[in-house]
């Protein structure tokens, strides 16, 4: 599957977008993730292609 952005501005908000649903997932967890690159990507890919996002 290929994911763009049409800009370094979208990518960002991409970003934070991702970082705020991450921040809540550890928050639901418990404890850091230490994978977090991992779940950020699949929550991009996810998000760009209009699917369900990880929680």
């Amino acid at each position: 599957m290929t994911t763009a952005y049409e800009s370094v501005k979208d990518l960002a908000e991409a970003l934070r977008r991702a970082a705020a649903a991450h921040g809540e997932h550890e928050a639901r967890t418990g404890q850091e993730d230490p994978n977090w690159p991992d779940w950020y990507a699949e929550y991009m890919v996810r998000e760009r292609a209009g699917e369900d996002l990880p929680t």
